[in-house]
């Protein structure tokens, strides 16, 4: 471990992660058009769940806050998204890329909006009054997380619900032996926004200097005239739009979606985020990228393997840097 540190560390750090592991796998896997179609693969995976992961990242690692419930909002976002395109089946199914393109929108945009309101609820009714005490934020978001799966069955039922897609992302470019679907694409190029996005606003903004300030020493900022509670919230907010997107986003990628969708994701959030390092985009992204290279090359070469692979990696990682690839410096 010492020597694989030193190493990295010469040459890039951590960061030289997802090269490694993709070098390996090229060399256990032999056939190039496999490793390139598993490698874009593992990447928009990567980038899919580092969407759900972002904003449990921001609220666990800045607000010290232990949500749950969070993937009650991957869940919410997904069916609200499918729900909206459903509605809208019209226009996806027509020549209209324009149209198309203004239902996907109209959907994420939905997903987003229905997180930004459930965060401002779920922060200001259920987890203000637990501030500071892990063990209470514990037990009354898991029991949120309950309710919202009952909601979730209540209105939509426990049938597996299809997710409709745009016509322009089915499919795949096919470049020699490579197959490349569309939609994975699209969904690493939206995740690579998403994450220049927060990276400016976190550490290139003022607002992002102020919620650092804040977790940092809060007495302090609120005496200089900042109202840190409206700040916290909006953090809150942000993190359940991240989820609920990632969860439309997620929909699209599986195109069949049960209510236990966000249960069966949150472990792979919760991995990517203690990882990662708590509070860090940057290592979110890293971790995120690296679970996801690693799930479909596990899947590839060992499939029995591939529901263990994550945990593995997980211990692995934290038996090396307890603190995570890349902890956030506060």
């Amino acid at each position: 471990m010492d020597k694989l540190s030193e190493t990295l560390g010469r040459y890039g750090g951590v960061n030289l992660l997802p090269v490694v592991l993709a070098a390996i796998a090229f060399v256990l896997i032999g056939a190039p058009s496999s490793w390139v179609t598993l490698t874009i693969a593992g990447l928009s995976m990567g980038m899919m769940v580092f969407l759900m992961a972002s904003g449990l990242s921001l609220v666990f690692g800045l607000m010290d806050v232990m949500n749950f419930g969070h993937s009650a909002f991957i869940s919410f976002g997904a069916f609200v998204a499918a729900s909206v395109l459903a509605a809208l089946g019209g226009w996806l199914d027509s020549d209209s890329v324009l149209l198309a393109s203004a239902a996907l929108g109209l959907a994420l945009l939905a997903a987003i909006t229905f997180g930004l309101a459930a965060g401002l609820f779920f922060e200001t009714v259920i987890i203000r009054p637990v501030y500071r005490d892990h063990l209470r934020q514990i037990l009354i978001t898991m029991g949120a997380l309950i309710v919202s799966e009952q909601i979730i069955l209540a209105v939509w039922g426990g049938t597996p619900v299809t997710v409709p897609r745009p016509s322009f992302l089915d499919g795949a470019w096919i470049i020699g032996d490579v197959s490349i679907e569309i939609y994975r694409v699209f969904a690493f190029g939206l995740g690579a926004v998403v994450f220049t996005g927060l990276y400016l606003l976190l550490n290139r903004s003022r607002i992002g200097l102020l919620i650092r300030a804040g977790v940092e020493n809060r007495e302090m900022v609120e005496s200089l005239g900042f109202k840190i509670n409206r700040l916290f919230i909006g953090v809150f907010m942000l993190g359940s739009a991240l989820a609920a997107l990632g969860g439309a986003m997620w929909a699209g990628y599986e195109t069949l979606i049960t209510p236990a969708l966000g249960g069966e994701m949150m472990i792979v959030v919760f991995i990517v985020v203690i990882i990662g390092g708590l509070g860090s985009i940057e290592g979110t992204l890293l971790g995120a990228i690296i679970v996801g290279l690693t799930a479909n090359y596990i899947g590839y070469l060992a499939p029995k393997l591939a529901l263990a692979s994550n945990m593995i990696l997980m211990m692995a990682i934290l038996m090396w840097r307890p603190s995570g690839l890349r902890p956030a410096v506060k």
